[in-house]
């Protein structure tokens, strides 16, 4: 029976067996009682080889399988003392992925990048995240719904769209579940949430964007504005930080140096307008209006507001109506601005979300500002003709969350298999 090495225990000669990857082999396996690490997904542990023979066929990163016995600790560390060895997977020598290779050598072999453990925790966190949100999801009275992904109309501006031929006529990837999760709110659902994949044709290459994302997606029906949801996010995101904390925090401080810390609520709220001139207020540029802010305007705003509450969060809310999609509601009849919302997180956008405008007339008063795309969405306006509840929700970025959790640079390091202009394989 396998052993994996965080169980590792008993009394000295007990035999175990470990199965894991050759992680440091000797350059000279003649020498006098060589050492080889092998690490399997909880932990490394030293194998000492009485005959170095044994190790002429080990090259690093094979599979291997070994029979050992329980050594006597050295420096009060456990070690193990060889029985038996099978390389039961070979690694080609030399290893094509060398420590300090840059990112992009890194996704090129990915595989390989994966075995380090700090890449490992990265999703190791990932799924208790997860898993604290579907649990608080439960707790509270949630539906998971799965949305198709094959659309045959955009949800959003048109831009960005990948095309796909659909048994002869043209269809979408989905670029939000938005349209389905409204739906389901006047299904009767109330309250829905997904975990799943979007597609954007982003054309640009920053380390905060790609064109296939896990999106956390959320929709509430009977609500009263937008606060509603932004205090429903902050519940669902502190509970979920205060599980990765509780699970985690040693290993991302140890391999990450970062701290994980329950944010304090509420988080901090600032209009757009009143965003925008604080970025102007601080060397942004021009001071005229701003419907929307670039990723240096979230930077700036996110320093100001370090700076002054000590926050790494921020909401930022009413966000002129010609920044946003045609759904979002307005802040009040005849006004110019919405019931939306951003999250930023040290200055990077992880949530847009909002309270969307459920009364059928207004919503398509609101299309109508392009009216080449009503005929297009006509199914969609539909979901509100007979009878839907005030609701809202919010679409979280799951690789920008860890990204931020973690104090990452690069979304494409919290990603399993990043997706990018250039990035098809592996």
């Amino acid at each position: 029976m396998r052993t994996l090495v965080r169980d590792l225990a008993g009394p000295t000669g007990t035999t175990v067996r470990v199965c894991g990857w050759a992680e440091a082999v000797p350059d000279n396996p003649c020498t006098t009682a060589p050492v080889l690490s092998v690490r399997d997904h909880t932990g490394a542990v030293d194998v000492i080889v009485d005959a170095g023979e044994q190790l002429r066929a080990v090259t690093q990163g094979s599979a291997v399988d070994v029979t050992a016995t329980i050594g006597a600790p050295r420096e009060g560390v456990l070690r193990l003392v060889l029985v038996d060895l099978r390389v039961v997977g070979p690694a080609a020598d030399p290893p094509p992925l060398g420590d300090g290779a840059p990112l992009d050598a890194r996704l090129d072999w990915r595989y390989l990048d994966l075995r380090r453990p700090r890449n490992r925790l990265v999703f190791e966190v990932q799924t208790t995240l997860e898993r604290a949100m579907r649990d608080w999801w439960d707790r509270h009275g949630f539906l998971e719904v799965h949305t198709p992904k094959f659309r045959a109309a955009p949800n959003m501006s048109g831009r960005e769209l990948f095309a796909v031929d659909y048994f002869g006529r043209p269809a979408y990837l989905a670029q939000s579940p938005q349209f389905y999760k409204q739906m389901a709110m006047s299904a009767g659902f109330e309250r829905v949430f997904e975990i799943g994949p979007v597609f954007r044709a982003n054309p640009l290459i920053t380390p905060r964007h790609d064109t296939e994302f896990v999106s956390v997606d959320v929709e509430v029906a009977w609500i009263d504005d937008h606060e509603d949801v932004m205090g429903m996010e902050e519940e669902l995101l502190r509970s979920a930080i205060a599980e990765v904390a509780l699970t985690h925090s040693a290993a991302v401080q140890d391999l990450f140096g970062r701290e994980i810390r329950v944010p304090d609520a509420p988080f901090p709220r600032v209009t757009m307008a009143e965003a925008a001139a604080i970025v102007a207020g601080r060397g942004q540029g021009p001071t005229a209006p701003r419907t929307d802010l670039d990723a240096d305007g979230e930077r700036r705003l996110a320093e100001h507001v370090g700076g002054k509450s000590g926050h790494e969060l921020v909401f930022v809310t009413a966000y002129p109506a010609s920044a946003r999609p045609f759904y979002h509601m307005r802040l009040k009849d005849g006004s110019a601005l919405t019931r939306s919302f951003d999250l930023l997180w040290n200055g990077v956008e992880i949530t847009t979300g909002g309270q969307r405008e459920h009364r059928y007339e207004r919503l398509v008063a609101q299309a109508e500002r392009n009216p080449a795309r009503v005929d297009v969405i006509r199914p969609y306006l539909d979901f509100f003709r007979h009878g839907c509840p005030p609701h809202g929700g919010f679409g979280l970025g799951l690789s920008r969350l860890l990204m931020c959790l973690l104090g990452l640079d690069d979304v494409r390091e919290t990603t399993f298999l990043p997706r990018d202009r250039h990035r098809l394989t592996p």
